[in-house]
């Protein structure tokens, strides 16, 4: 196991997993908390397309402190930062200035602590270990996916929204103590066609943040709808899904690592699609929408090692993966803000959450053919000899990662 060798990795996997434990505890419960709380559905979506317009604008901050700074200063503030909308999200009851607040204040923190953590991982991360090591620190985050829904649901029913969402914000401080002692990633004040080099990144991530608005955002609002708003339901439907997911999370990473990315990239787009068209048949059939829930967190134990491969390698080759997250980050932020908007167009004029949910597609069909090309793996995967297929894709591989 010499991808578990790299300790700077393993740290920031640790880091990632007390995130991920808030964000299953907490955030996956915002958007219905929102909706529940008397705020209408559009202005839901509307909110969403705030906090990553917010992010879009801040952003460059981040590329102009890092020089001075560096990198790990700059992740430890967004881990501290990203706790304090959970502060003020329970104080939100219908559209005014505590919701602008809390949008303001979720942006300043995600946009800090995503951009720095993606270059960290990159530049600390190794290229021939890249799809193991993604999928170890997403292995190690699923325990949080599993234990994350199931407490902030019942400490929603039981103790309320400032107790369980007081918790989530308790959280971050633990995940920036992995940071102590971490090795400094320092970045360079002008890099020439450090953006221009960043053209895949911000392409395949403006796709993955336009997918993600039907195939988790929308999503999440017709599974609560579809349990009857019940929060403990909600929550053990997340948990369980997330077993389904922890069982192959392991697997797919091995699998690019080893020369198949061309594969996975069918394997794993046949897999999103499938999902997300169940997902739309699903909504308020309360037994077809956990069996939906599950088979996507198996879908995207798949599609996370698949595409974030392709871009960190890219990253660390790239002129400064800095400035390359930041171009990427901004791609997803446009993507997913377009969507969002549209959800909330869509939603505003009476159309169901199923059609939202098909929103994904125009996404799943960027990303899969950008992909596609990066690993250049072979035309027909399940025809064409294992031998040849390991040939070629290896070649493309090391071509890409020069």
């Amino acid at each position: 196991m010499a991808y578990l060798r790299n300790s700077a990795v393993n740290r920031l996997s640790i880091n990632y997993g007390f995130y991920a434990l808030a964000a299953n505890g907490a955030w996956v419960f915002v958007t219905v908390f929102l909706l529940k709380a008397g705020v209408p559905l559009p202005a839901v979506f509307g909110a969403l397309a705030l906090i990553v317009l917010g992010r879009f604008v801040i952003r460059p901050l981040v590329v102009i402190l890092a020089p001075r700074y560096g990198l790990k200063p700059l992740l430890a503030f967004g881990t501290l930062f990203s706790g304090v909308q959970y502060l003020l999200i329970a104080g939100v009851h219908d559209v005014g200035p505590m919701l602008l607040v809390f949008c303001a204040t979720a942006a300043i923190g995600e946009a800090f602590y995503w951009t720095s953590y993606h270059a960290y991982f990159a530049k600390t991360g190794d290229a021939e270990h890249r799809g193991h090591q993604i999928s170890a620190r997403e292995a190690f985050a699923s325990g949080s996916a599993i234990a994350g829904p199931l407490l902030g649901g019942w400490a929603l029913t039981h103790f309320g929204p400032q107790f369980s969402f007081g918790v989530a914000a308790a959280v971050h401080v633990l995940a920036a103590l992995p940071l102590i002692g971490m090795p400094a990633v320092t970045v360079e004040r002008e890099v020439p066609g450090a953006f221009r080099a960043a053209r895949f990144g911000v392409l395949l991530f403006a796709a993955d943040g336009w997918i993600a608005v039907g195939y988790y955002f929308v999503w999440q609002i017709a599974l609560f709808v579809s349990l009857g708003e019940s929060y403990s339901a909600y929550g053990g439907v997340l948990a369980s899904a997330a077993v389904v997911g922890a069982i192959g999370g392991l697997l797919l990473g091995r699998h690019i690592d080893g020369g198949h990315g061309g594969n996975a990239v069918w394997i794993t787009f046949s897999a999103v699609a499938v999902v997300i068209l169940f997902r739309a048949l699903a909504t308020h059939n309360a037994s077809l929408a956990v069996v939906a829930n599950a088979l996507g967190a198996l879908a995207s134990c798949l599609y996370i090692p698949t595409l974030m491969t392709a871009v960190y390698n890219q990253a660390k080759a790239s002129p400064c993966a800095l400035r390359f997250h930041a171009a990427a980050e901004g791609g997803w932020d446009i993507g997913c803000a377009s969507g969002c908007l549209v959800a909330a167009v869509m939603t505003g004029f009476g159309a169901p959450l199923s059609s939202a949910i098909l929103l994904s597609f125009p996404g799943v069909a960027l990303s899969f053919a950008l992909l596609r090309r990066h690993y250049a793996g072979p035309v027909l995967p399940f025809v064409v000899g294992a031998a040849q297929g390991t040939a070629q894709a290896n070649r493309a591989v090391v071509a890409d990662e020069g």
